[in-house]
C-alpha cells in the first residue's frame, strides 16, 4: 500500500456546501440570508452581545465586591513528613529540595512554605518562607529550628 492509494471512509469527507451559486443548488440568490435587513446586507451584522439598543445584559448586572486573589502569595507546599527524606542534622532550604527531587518547577515565585502534615522524625534546620503553626512545632519537638527568610535571599534562586 502507498499513500496516494489511501482513501477516506464512506460518509467521512462531505462535498462543500457552497453558498449563492444558483437556484438548482438549493442555496441561490439570497444564499440563506433571507431578503432584507442588516444581517442580508454584506459587513452587515449586529456585535457581540448586541440586544438591539437594550441595556445589554453584561451592564445590567451589578458589579460586586473586591477580590485580593491576585495579589496573594503564591507558595510551593511543602509537608512535615516530606522532610524525612533528608539526613539528620541536614540545612534545609529551596535549593535542597529542589535537589532532592520534591519540587520540580523552576521559577519560585514567593518561595515555598511547610505545612504540618505527618510526623518528623530527624533533626533538621529548616528555611522557609512560611510555616504552618503545627509544622513549626514539629519541628521543634524533633529537635530543630525553623527558619524565616524572605524570597529570593539565602534560600535563593537558581
Amino acid at each position: 500500500m502507498k499513500l496516494n492509494d489511501i482513501k477516506a471512509s464512506q460518509g467521512a469527507r462531505k462535498t462543500a456546501y457552497r453558498k449563492g451559486r444558483g437556484h438548482g443548488s438549493g442555496n441561490g440568490k439570497t444564499a440563506g440570508r433571507g431578503q432584507n435587513g442588516q444581517k442580508s446586507r454584506s459587513g452587515g451584522g449586529v456585535r457581540l452581545a448586541f440586544e438591539g439598543g437594550q441595556m445589554p445584559l453584561y451592564r445590567r448586572l451589578p458589579k460586586r465586591g473586591f477580590s485580593h486573589k491576585r495579589f496573594a502569595k503564591h507558595y510551593i507546599e511543602i509537608n512535615i513528613d516530606d522532610l524525612n527524606r533528608f539526613e539528620d542534622g541536614a540545612v534545609v532550604d529551596i535549593n535542597s529540595i529542589r535537589e532532592s527531587g520534591l519540587i520540580s518547577v523552576p521559577k519560585v515565585n514567593d518561595g515555598f512554605k511547610v505545612l504540618g502534615r505527618g510526623e518528623l522524625t530527624k533533626k533538621l534546620t529548616v528555611r522557609a518562607d512560611a510555616f504552618t503553626t503545627s509544622a513549626r512545632e514539629k519541628i521543634a519537638a524533633a529537635g530543630g529550628t525553623a527558619e524565616l527568610v524572605k524570597a529570593g535571599e539565602t534560600a535563593g534562586e537558581v
